[in-house]
């Protein structure tokens, strides 16, 4: 479950348009998706299995540093920003003290970092090296204040332009395995670019600051960094433990493909939580839980919606996506993406109930409970799992850890959201996702594994599914279908009525 910086920030005002925001993030998740399907196939045949395994293990390691670094600092400045958006003074503080903050404990990670990466293999210490950028790019990001003011526009505009850069830097200069450092060095160097490139326009919104207090916070510092470690050591730890136990570079690039490629399409399910958040914190601060509730069954349906036919389609479509989307060599991503495909469902669920409910109501410490409980699961089922079936046993233990995650929370918010009412709403997804598995099950066994197959896989699935939401009158999918047939009409006719103006004052004129 990963916490997403602006998740936190549950009380900020919203004289920001929320659709606008909305519409923002889901650009950017759409660019975010495409962007792996892009560079993926070509990178699994160019740089193999072993290469991107030893650097998703590198990268594992450098992330405590990361995490560290960061220390819930940003959350608590996009936060406190969010809290004094209109005063540029206040903002002005509030920026410097975290920075200077940020500086801080980045040093600090630095100065335990360079010694403690002359521990492993001479050959592995190059990659650390270059990893280190990562902990140094902790005190160039200013994303959190951008978020803060509710500018996402802005940060929007610049990650597209960075993943577009990513993509051509890819496409002309790695074309072997001799240039995978090549392809490191350019990958974390467009990621200091991107965080240096919001810095010149700071200066449209902060000035001097008034008074330098870095420290006065430390101990609300302190509380946000708790959950966000918990959720971020589990997150990276499958892939240090595989590389620990198996000393097998191979698993671990397995693990990260399948891994990377499930996480994609979580994303879609996710999105909504972004602009959910605060709304439901404002709700939240005029007492009126009533509404709360309401667009809480919204979310979860909204998850059960996206996700069921997202798993079950994953999970059909693997053996028909992975040969010719990885190349050979990749076959053991196939039942990995059946394993992990599962985090869709679970951390959706976590998203809503925890990031979405538990966070705006104020109740951060039984939503870092859960995460905790959840990490050491995780932990312990790694520790039985990896030695057996390595990758496969870490996937296993991710997906277990989230469903107890989703499990317990479910049980703690009983009284308020029922599980009963949830499933009544939800029933007919689950019906229309099964027959939608099973007509796709049958299909893909006399289908070889191509690019215009996995298409039609694809199409066949979303014609199913959307057929049986139609003949069981789900509400939800017909609202949205109504909506955005409205919207088009409406648009149609402004532009209309923008002509017959145009034609009018032309003869006004004339």
């Amino acid at each position: 479950m990963e916490l997403k910086l602006w998740c936190a920030i549950y009380n900020m005002k919203m004289s920001k348009s929320i659709r606008r925001n909305y519409i923002y993030n889901l650009f950017y998740q759409a660019i975010t998706i495409l962007t792996p399907l892009i560079t993926a196939p070509y990178l699994s045949r160019v740089l193999g299995p072993q290469c991107i395994g030893e650097l998703s293990y590198t990268e594992s390691i450098t992330s405590y540093f990361v995490i560290f670094a960061t220390l819930g600092i940003s959350i608590y400045g996009a936060r406190e920003i969010s809290y004094v958006q209109n005063d540029i003074q206040k903002r002005t503080d509030v920026f410097w003290n975290t920075k200077i903050l940020t500086l801080i404990t980045t040093i600090i990670c630095l100065s335990i970092y360079f010694p403690f990466i002359y521990l492993f293999k001479q050959s592995k210490i190059i990659l650390f090296l270059f990893s280190s950028v990562l902990i140094i790019n902790v005190f160039f990001d200013v994303t959190w204040f951008f978020q803060g003011m509710e500018e996402f526009g802005k940060i929007v505009l610049r990650n597209t332009i960075i993943r577009i850069l990513n993509i051509l830097f890819i496409f002309v200069f790695v074309h072997s395995v001799k240039d995978f450092y090549i392809y490191v060095l350019g990958a974390y160097g467009l990621q200091t670019i991107s965080s240096l490139s919001l810095w010149p326009m700071l200066k449209k919104y902060i000035y001097k600051p008034s008074r330098i207090r870095p420290f006065s916070n430390i101990k609300t510092v302190i509380s946000l960094f708790i959950p966000t470690i918990a959720i971020s050591i589990y997150t990276v730890l499958d892939k240090t433990m595989i590389g620990v136990f198996t000393a097998n570079s191979y698993e671990n690039g397995y693990y990260e493909q399948a891994l990377r490629l499930s996480k994609m399409i979580l994303t879609i399910v996710t999105s909504l939580g972004v602009v959910m958040v605060p709304r439901i914190g404002v709700y939240v601060g005029k007492g009126d839980y009533g509404s709360v509730r309401k667009y809480m069954y919204r979310s979860y349906r909204f998850v059960f919606f996206l996700g069921i036919p997202l798993y079950l389609g994953l999970f059909v479509v693997s053996e028909n996506l992975v040969p010719w989307f990885f190349g050979v060599g990749y076959e053991k991503v196939i039942p990995l993406l059946k394993i992990l495909g599962l985090l869709i469902l679970a951390i959706g669920i976590n998203n809503v109930t925890g990031v979405q409910y538990l966070i705006p109501t104020k109740r951060q410490n039984i939503f870092t409970f859960t995460v905790i409980i959840g990490a050491i699961l995780n932990f312990a089922l790694n520790l039985f799992l990896i030695p057996l079936y390595f990758s496969i046993g870490a996937a296993i233990a991710s997906v277990i850890a989230e469903s107890v995650i989703a499990i317990i929370q479910l049980i703690i918010v009983r009284k308020e959201l029922s599980f009963v009412e949830i499933l009544k709403q939800n029933w007919k997804y689950l019906l229309s996702g099964f027959i939608m598995f099973v007509s796709l099950y049958f299909v893909e066994n006399k289908l070889e594994a191509s690019v215009l197959n996995t298409l039609l896989l694809f199409i066949v699935g979303v014609f199913i599914y959307f057929s049986c939401l139609l003949v069981f009158k789900d509400s939800f999918f017909i609202e949205t279908v109504l909506n955005l047939k409205n919207k088009i009409s409406r648009r149609g006719t402004k532009n209309d009525e923008k002509i017959e103006n145009n034609e009018n004052s032309s003869t006004f004129e004339e």
